[in-house]
């Protein structure tokens, strides 16, 4: 078992039943959710353990959320409650050639007014093996970015492996920062980065030609990275996609196989599906066996509904050799 940190907003997730739009619904459907968290519950399910860092209200909206966390087997001793509000995401589930739509509604919460003055540093880290966190969580205020990288220090100072998914927002930088005024040094700290070209361009305002031009870039600029990683998906329709990864190295690279997901449930939380499944392979497989492990869980993803991958290893382990695919479990 792995001792992992993860650190970023949860919010509340509204959501009309089924594939209803906004436009007819009578009813939304209540979760919890944020990348990281989705992260670490993936990781938690998997048997590692997981400490999530993040603010809530101090109210039943606040304490349910941090139950949620419990149910999905997170550690939330480390959680700061006060006053004010939850962050707040509406969700309607595209079909087809309809697309899916999130509003967002999260400015001013508690987790953007964060402190990193009130944590204990040396007890959350303490026998820890890894750091996750997400280009989204500096993006939300100058709190929040002091907040990450003071965890990243830590983490660093302890010579504990940084995961860190760049994950470029456009409409969360309203602040008075520009992402590459901030994301640098937070880079500079990480030593596997989940991310694709725009996102470097954004990051480091570059404009990269492409995909290699960027990766050849960052393994002369970061001296401790270890590992890139990236994603491709073909949307065919809403419900209808093909994924698949590949890590990099400074010397080689690794690709998952190619998944056709023909009739997705939910794609909501596939990204961080994939992630928690590379860093849990990371930390415990080879390159190839992690990348395969991501993908998998990833792929997974698409199958369950809400914001989080409830699917056991084993599941995950199965689908990676094509094993009880599709078929009745008895």
């Amino acid at each position: 078992m792995k001792k992992i940190i993860s650190l970023g907003e949860v919010m509340l997730r509204l959501s009309p039943p089924s594939n209803e739009r906004f436009f007819q619904t009578r009813q939304l459907d209540i979760e919890f959710g944020g990348s990281e968290a989705n992260v670490g519950a993936a990781l938690a399910f998997w048997g590692n353990h997981v400490i999530h860092l993040t603010a809530f209200p101090n109210s039943e909206i606040g304490l349910s959320a941090s139950a949620t966390l419990r149910r999905n087997g997170i550690d939330t001793r480390f959680i700061k409650h006060s006053e004010g509000r939850i962050g707040i995401y509406f969700l309607e589930q595209g079909a087809m050639q309809r697309s899916s739509k999130i509003i967002y509604d999260r400015a001013d919460s508690v987790f953007t007014k964060i402190d990193e003055n009130d944590f204990d540093w040396d007890r959350i880290f303490e026998n820890s093996d890894a750091l996750h966190w997400s280009g989204i969580t500096p993006a939300l205020s100058q709190e929040c970015a002091d907040f990450t990288m003071r965890a990243l220090k830590e983490a660093r100072k302890r010579n504990i492996i940084v995961f860190g998914d760049l994950n470029y927002r456009s409409n969360l930088w309203n602040y008075g920062k520009s992402p590459h005024e901030v994301m640098p040094e937070l880079m500079a700290h990480t030593s596997v980065m989940i991310a694709g070209t725009r996102d470097f361009n954004n990051c480091l305002n570059q404009e990269y030609s492409g995909f290699e031009a960027a990766r050849s870039d960052l393994f002369k600029q970061f001296d401790q990275l270890k590992y890139i990683t990236t994603t491709k998906r073909v949307s065919i329709s809403s419900s209808h996609n093909k994924i698949s990864a590949k890590i990099y190295s400074k010397e080689q690279v690794y690709a998952s196989r190619e998944y056709d997901l023909s009739h997705i449930v939910d794609r909501v939380g596939t990204g961080d599906a994939f992630a928690g499944g590379l860093i849990h392979g990371l930390l415990h497989m080879n390159p190839q066996q992690a990348v395969e492990f991501g993908m998998a869980a990833g792929a997974l993803k698409h199958s369950v509904p809400g914001d989080v991958l409830l699917c056991s290893e084993a599941e995950i382990q199965e689908l990676v050799l094509g094993e009880s695919v599709g078929k009745i479990k008895r």
